[in-house]
Protein backbone atom coordinates (compact mmCIF):
# COMPACT_ATOMS: atom_id res chain seq x y z
CA UNK A 1 0.00 0.00 0.00
CA UNK A 2 1.46 3.41 -1.14
CA UNK A 3 -0.02 6.34 0.35
CA UNK A 4 0.65 10.67 -0.65
CA UNK A 5 1.77 13.06 2.07
CA UNK A 6 1.72 16.32 1.41
CA UNK A 7 5.34 18.28 2.67
CA UNK A 8 4.48 19.12 6.58
CA UNK A 9 4.57 23.60 6.34
CA UNK A 10 8.06 24.38 7.83
CA UNK A 11 9.84 21.74 5.49
CA UNK A 12 7.46 23.03 2.15
CA UNK A 13 10.23 25.72 0.98
CA UNK A 14 13.11 22.79 0.40
CA UNK A 15 10.98 20.86 -2.01
CA UNK A 16 10.11 17.02 -1.88
CA UNK A 17 13.74 16.02 -3.34
CA UNK A 18 15.55 17.03 -0.59
CA UNK A 19 12.96 16.55 2.39
CA UNK A 20 13.37 13.22 1.22
CA UNK A 21 17.20 13.38 1.20
CA UNK A 22 16.51 14.51 4.75
CA UNK A 23 14.27 11.90 6.35
CA UNK A 24 16.54 9.27 5.26
CA UNK A 25 19.87 10.92 6.79
CA UNK A 26 18.22 12.21 9.64
CA UNK A 27 15.67 9.50 10.46
CA UNK A 28 16.97 6.46 8.43
CA UNK A 29 13.40 5.79 6.92
CA UNK A 30 12.89 6.67 3.14
CA UNK A 31 10.21 7.99 1.29
CA UNK A 32 10.19 8.88 -2.42
CA UNK A 33 10.08 12.37 -3.55
CA UNK A 34 6.90 13.41 -5.13
CA UNK A 35 8.88 15.27 -8.03
CA UNK A 36 10.19 11.69 -9.25
CA UNK A 37 6.67 10.93 -10.62
CA UNK A 38 5.84 14.03 -12.11
CA UNK A 39 5.90 17.81 -11.82
CA UNK A 40 2.42 17.90 -10.53
CA UNK A 41 4.81 15.14 -7.19
CA UNK A 42 5.89 18.46 -6.03
CA UNK A 43 5.02 19.39 -2.66
CA UNK A 44 4.57 15.68 -1.38
CA UNK A 45 6.26 12.16 -0.93
CA UNK A 46 5.18 9.16 -1.69
CA UNK A 47 5.47 6.40 1.83
CA UNK A 48 5.44 2.61 1.33
CA UNK A 49 4.12 0.52 3.79
CA UNK A 50 5.68 -2.56 2.35
CA UNK A 51 6.96 -3.85 5.96
CA UNK A 52 5.26 -5.49 8.78
CA UNK A 53 3.38 -3.95 11.52
CA UNK A 54 6.55 -3.97 13.64
CA UNK A 55 8.81 -2.35 11.18
CA UNK A 56 5.93 0.38 10.38
CA UNK A 57 5.95 1.76 13.94
CA UNK A 58 9.02 1.63 14.42
CA UNK A 59 9.47 3.84 11.02
CA UNK A 60 6.86 6.13 12.28
CA UNK A 61 8.72 7.02 15.54
CA UNK A 62 11.99 7.52 13.46
CA UNK A 63 9.45 10.35 11.80
CA UNK A 64 8.23 11.68 14.76
CA UNK A 65 11.03 12.46 15.93
CA UNK A 66 12.52 14.11 13.08
CA UNK A 67 10.01 16.23 12.24
CA UNK A 68 9.48 17.18 15.65
CA UNK A 69 13.20 18.56 15.25
CA UNK A 70 12.37 20.74 13.54
CA UNK A 71 13.78 22.63 10.31
CA UNK A 72 15.25 24.93 12.74
CA UNK A 73 17.70 21.98 14.09
CA UNK A 74 19.32 21.49 10.56
CA UNK A 75 20.95 24.74 10.38
CA UNK A 76 24.08 23.74 8.67
CA UNK A 77 21.84 21.63 6.12
CA UNK A 78 22.46 23.18 2.38
CA UNK A 79 20.32 22.49 -0.26
CA UNK A 80 21.72 20.01 -3.10
CA UNK A 81 21.43 22.31 -5.59
CA UNK A 82 24.26 23.98 -4.08
CA UNK A 83 26.23 21.24 -3.34
CA UNK A 84 29.42 20.51 -5.32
Amino acid sequence: MFAWAPLPKAFQGVGSMQFATLMVEKSGVVVSPGVAFGEHGEGFVRIAMVENEQRIRQAARGVRRFLESGIETLHNVVPLANRR
